[in-house]
């Protein structure tokens, strides 16, 4: 799996975890240099609390475009150390 945006690759994995839909990326596989933590979190009420990354590719700002759980609950332990995508960021 890929994740592009702005013709860039941010991610590729061959060990994407799919959960509600969204392939959730190993951390290891973003490529560095296109993420910027961003202080917007969010709250689901099985993962637990979610952070989120800005996108990042020139001058070009995906606002909160990526996010991960730091602490996934133990019914999401699966994508602990993963990053997922969406807001226009192509997976395939």
């Amino acid at each position: 799996m890929r994740a592009m945006w702005k013709g860039q690759l941010l991610a590729e994995s061959d060990d994407t975890v799919v959960v509600e839909g969204n392939h959730y990326f190993p951390e290891a596989s973003l490529v560095t240099g296109f993420f910027r933590t961003s202080n917007t979190h969010s709250r689901c009420p099985w993962k637990g609390i979610a952070s989120y990354y800005d996108v990042v590719v020139g001058e070009d700002v995906n606002t909160d475009a990526a996010w991960f759980y730091p602490e996934p609950s133990e019914a999401a332990s699966a994508i602990r150390g993963r990053v997922a995508f969406w807001k226009g960021v192509e997976i395939s």
